[in-house]
């Protein structure tokens, strides 16, 4: 049975939007799972639908019903986790090479979720749905590094808005096919999904939404650079697609650079090194580095052995 709350627009609200209203009445759930519960036709305004953009008058009376929590169909399986950290309200993990996230067609298993089903038993947060307990943002696949979860709503909530407003600090290592010409830069390009290959992402989308990826030069091999990348935003497959742009592409990466590889990699050499944000109880900054993965210290043992760096 579903939930029903009801709210009246007070005269200090009169032409605010319907989702921000009622996200200012709920502090406990996200502006996006509002918007959802409006476009699945769960909030009226007078006894009427209305769309995310609906502009409230004085004393409307708007009625909105929450949907009961799916029990996700998803199984939790004993994987070991490299936990960076953990606490009563989130925990960073250090996500291996080959992990999916969360489960998707074709991975239903050997997921982090399930892997976090596992771990944390019922504490995780709910707001990205069943299929995405306590995932707050997420890397691709073959992207090693750290990864923030949430084990309550509350949490899920604060971190998701310095997601938003770009208030947490996400620094990646990679190596690059070439050698940059500057010791560092920015790649301030809009990505959206690629016009003609929908499993691709690029800058040349007719759609694309502001991303913003600031770069600098760690080392040089000649043919190959490591850098540190920095995200302001967080567009899918932001990295890759930056630094294929300007002429870069991450070293192993088939999507977006070169289809034949010179050494026996599994997926781009991109690594998230460096995880920080506000803390949601103690309000405190706290960071976190999760070090380098085995197989990219051994490719930049080996290409300074070839390059006498």
């Amino acid at each position: 049975m579903r939930e029903e709350r009801f709210f009246t627009a007070e005269e200090t609200v009169t032409n605010e939007r319907i989702d921000k209203f009622l996200s200012a009445q709920m502090p406990d759930r996200s502006r996006s799972y509002i918007q959802k519960l409006i476009k699945d036709g769960l909030v009226e305004v007078n006894g009427k639908q209305v769309k995310t953009n609906y502009k409230l008058g004085s004393e409307d009376e708007v009625k909105l019903q929450i949907p009961e929590l799916e029990v996700p169909d998803i199984l939790p399986e004993e994987i070991p986790l490299d936990i960076l950290y953990e606490d009563t309200d989130l925990l960073v993990v250090n996500k291996p090479k080959g992990m999916v996230v969360h489960p998707a067609p074709g991975h239903y298993t050997g997921t982090l979720v399930n892997a976090l089903m596992y771990h944390c038993r019922e504490n995780l947060s709910g707001i990205n749905g069943v299929m995405r307990p306590g995932i707050v943002h997420r890397i691709d696949m073959d992207t090693t590094g750290s990864l923030l979860v949430c084990k309550n709503d509350r949490a899920h909530q604060i971190l998701a808005e310095q997601l938003k407003d770009h208030s947490i600090t996400r620094r990646y290592e990679a190596i690059v096919h070439g050698n940059l010409k500057e010791d560092s830069g920015t790649v301030n390009a809009p990505i959206g999904r690629h016009p003609t290959d929908r499993k691709k992402m690029s800058v040349h989308a007719p759609h694309g939404r502001e991303a913003v990826t600031h770069y600098r030069v760690l080392e040089r091999f000649g043919n190959y650079t490591h850098i540190e990348c920095e995200l302001e935003t967080g567009r899918t497959h932001q990295i890759r697609v930056h630094m294929a742009s300007i002429g870069h592409p991450i070293l192993g990466d088939l999507v977006y650079g070169p289809t034949k590889c010179p050494f026996r990699l599994q997926g781009q050499t991109l690594h998230a090194r460096i995880l920080g944000f506000v803390h949601p109880s103690t309000g405190a900054y706290v960071q976190f580095d999760a070090p380098l993965p085995e197989y990219f210290e051994e490719l930049l043992k080996k290409l300074r052995k070839q390059t006498g760096n």
